[in-house]
């Protein structure tokens, strides 16, 4: 009997476009085929698919038309498996940019430039022989909290991601977002203790979000702040949810949203010019976001979107390497040393399930 897996296999191996997700915390993975290889992208976010967005712009997100997809789903039984406790080489050449990089953003938070910025590197990891499917499944298995996708086009290469941070999820008028902020290393206990820089940062995240609604939603409500876990790492994160105006569209809440002060920084504006300007290299759909567009339900006429922030994510380059995108925010209390670290403890468990 074929299976979903096998299927996207078989589409991998033809070099034809896919999309292959499991939402959080469930048992069901879902996929979309396509049956050629043109290159589309969303023009109003009015459009019904899987759109695949970048960092940098939104008018260059990908869609996967719905009507020219073979959409499938399937329950998956996975077996848990050990991760290693492997030491991995670091780079001292990037890790020296990248500390300059950070002192700069610090520097520049202190003159009263920025508030905050995020500032992420690129990886570059040479990897055994590549086998799709067993590094799908296991980061399945490891972020089972997260929404966990595989995505292909052969024009634009192959990525994997388990991201922990919902952009946007849309019912009709309704909606929720999330702010999330703040990281620290899992030790066996969600009762974790905060420190004054990681509850600053996680509140500057959620008043801008609540900021932005303002101008194209009401009835907002600001859940209390929660600590979650993803992989080996917990995180400060805050529910908002709120009903979009009748004049504003889907399109603007997004851009309202996208890109996040969790992946970008405040004043947004600034934080993104420094991004692109300092950053030494190109970020192209890490932190950019992903998901369900306008999908008709099973049970009800009413479409839904889901979208997700591209966190926790690679790049798969060759059957021999691979690019691991990893950051943090930056405060004017941000010690550089410490964000460097922080960037090695973000990236253990993508490494392992490689």
């Amino acid at each position: 009997m074929t299976t979903l897996l096998d299927n996207i296999s078989a589409h991998f191996e033809h070099a034809l476009p896919f999309v292959i997700y499991r939402k959080p915390n469930d048992s069901k993975v879902s996929a979309f085929l396509m049956q050629e290889t043109a290159l589309r992208f969303v023009s109003d976010f009015e459009e019904t698919g899987f759109v695949f967005a970048p960092f940098s712009s939104i008018d260059k997100a990908i869609l996967f038309p719905m009507e020219h997809a073979l959409i499938s789903s399937e329950e998956l039984i996975l077996e848990n498996y050990k991760e290693n406790n492997i030491v991995f080489e670091t780079d001292t050449v990037d890790k020296q940019a990248y500390l300059e990089t950070v002192e700069k953003a610090i520097q520049q938070i202190r003159l009263g430039h920025l508030k905050k910025v995020v500032i992420s590197r690129e990886e570059l990891l040479k990897i055994p022989d590549f086998n799709l499917m067993e590094v799908y499944k296991k980061l399945l298995t490891t972020y089972k909290n997260a929404f966990v996708y595989a995505w292909f086009h052969p024009k634009v290469g192959l990525w994997l991601g388990a991201t922990p941070e919902t952009l946007l999820s849309t019912e009709n008028t309704s909606f929720t977002t999330m702010s999330l902020a703040g990281t620290q290393v899992y030790a066996d206990t969600k009762k974790a203790t905060w420190k004054s820089k990681e509850l600053a940062e996680q509140q500057l995240v959620t008043t801008f979000i609540e900021k932005q609604l303002e101008q194209v939603a009401t009835d907002l409500e600001v859940d209390k702040t929660e600590t979650v876990k993803a992989g080996n790492l917990l995180h400060l994160r805050t529910k908002v949810s709120g009903i979009l105006k009748h004049s504003a569209s889907l399109k603007e809440l997004i851009c309202a949203l996208h890109p996040t002060p969790a992946v970008c920084g405040l004043p947004r504006a600034a934080a993104r010019n420094f991004i692109l300007k300092n950053e030494v290299y190109e970020r192209d759909y890490y932190t950019g976001f992903l998901g369900e567009l306008n999908i008709p339900q099973e049970k009800s006429s009413v479409p839904k979107t889901a979208l997700f922030v591209n966190l926790r994510c690679m790049k798969i380059n060759d059957k021999n390497s691979a690019s691991l995108f990893i950051g943090g925010g930056i405060t004017e209390d941000s010690n550089a040393e410490r964000e460097w670290e922080e960037t090695i403890s973000k990236s253990k468990t993508m490494k392992c399930v490689l």
